[in-house]
């Protein structure tokens, strides 16, 4: 019997996105497959449009905007399939996507996800930022990616053209293993957006599960569809949901000097931003480590600093890359992680 996959798009304000990228969701060319959008509570017609343009669509109307994180663990309460596939509104798909990637994760019953090469809809010879070729993690919390570094993204010359363990995959294309994403508990509701996806591949790995990328499937996102880039929200929720993240997966005995260290280094970054005449990202900074540091004394005080880290972490690399990028110059993944893994 063939395993069931659910394409699952969470919208939000997203209509003329639905209408640009839909179409070739739907033209997938896999055997079968149901494409569901899972509506935010948008206040733009998406909804009516949906059901007029697309009635092979079947539309969830969530009550609220749930957010990301919240809004498909609310979605996926409904939709009953072997397997997910998270999938932005902004991202066009090529033809064919499907196959490598549902041949990848069936192939081996360890692997709990997998994510497709993520390539820049406007500059298609590029990585693009949310996830390129494949996450990483340095031993800070500092996510890059096969081809992204902080904000270089490379061009793709197939240089990360290997099916490869990875850390975390991206958000915007991501199969999973359906029963495996409820057993783990989903998405972290509190971040809301941004990072959860990382969280939730390390939680995965921690339980024994791989995370792969397939790069023989491309899709072509947008990228800042919802949140633009440099939005004090958007800069409040990456690092407080990266400190979170750090708090709730790394050991105690990291923890005790990691996350003051981040909380230096972050400070840094807000400090130089202020002289750079940013006075929003220095505030939206301080914003975060004021809302770590509530969430750790308010909500989650006896489910953090676990006391051992379980399983093997594929995609982590032990040393800086802020060092490597910033102080050394280095640009590119590769040369980042040629002689330190």
């Amino acid at each position: 019997m063939q395993a069931t996959l659910s394409i699952v798009i969470l919208n939000w304000n997203g209509r003329k996105y639905l209408e640009k990228f839909l179409p070739s969701v739907l033209a997938s060319g896999y055997p079968s497959f149901e494409v569901i959008v899972a509506d935010n509570a948008s206040s733009d017609d998406s909804v009516a449009f949906l059901q007029t343009a697309f009635p092979t669509v079947k539309v969830l109307q969530l009550p609220e905007n749930y957010g990301f994180a919240k809004g498909y663990n609310e979605a996926l309460k409904q939709v009953h399939s072997d397997y997910y596939i998270l999938l932005n509104s902004d991202v066009e798909v090529e033809p064919g996507w499907l196959h490598p990637l549902m041949a990848l994760i069936q192939s081996d019953d360890t692997i709990g996800a997998c994510q497709p090469k993520i390539l820049m809809y406007d500059n298609k010879a590029s990585f693009e930022y949310a996830g390129a070729a494949g996450g990483w993690l340095d031993s800070l919390g500092y996510p890059f990616a096969r081809g992204r570094v902080f904000d270089f993204c490379e061009l793709d010359h197939g240089q990360y053209n290997d099916n490869a363990p990875v850390f975390w995959a991206s958000g915007a294309a991501l199969l999973v293993r359906a029963k495996l994403y409820h057993e783990l508990g989903g998405l972290d509701e509190f971040f809301f957006a941004h990072q959860e996806e990382i969280d939730f591949c390390w939680r995965m790995q921690l339980a024994g599960y791989k995370v792969m990328v397939c790069p023989a499937s491309v899709v072509y996102h947008v990228g800042g569809g919802t949140l633009p880039k440099g939005n004090e929200w958007k800069v409040f929720l990456n690092f407080r949901n990266n400190l979170v993240m750090l708090a709730k997966n790394l050991p105690l005995y990291q923890s005790i000097w990691k996350i003051p260290l981040r909380f230096l280094l972050d400070s840094i970054s807000a400090w130089k931003s202020l002289f750079d005449g940013q006075g929003t990202y220095f505030k939206a900074i301080l914003e975060a480590h004021i809302g770590f540091m509530g969430w750790l004394v308010f909500r989650h005080r006896k489910s953090v600093f676990p006391k051992s880290k379980k399983g093997a972490l594929n995609g982590w690399y032990s040393g800086s890359v802020v060092w490597q990028h910033f102080v050394k110059g280095k640009k590119q993944f590769s040369e980042i992680v040629a002689d330190k893994k």
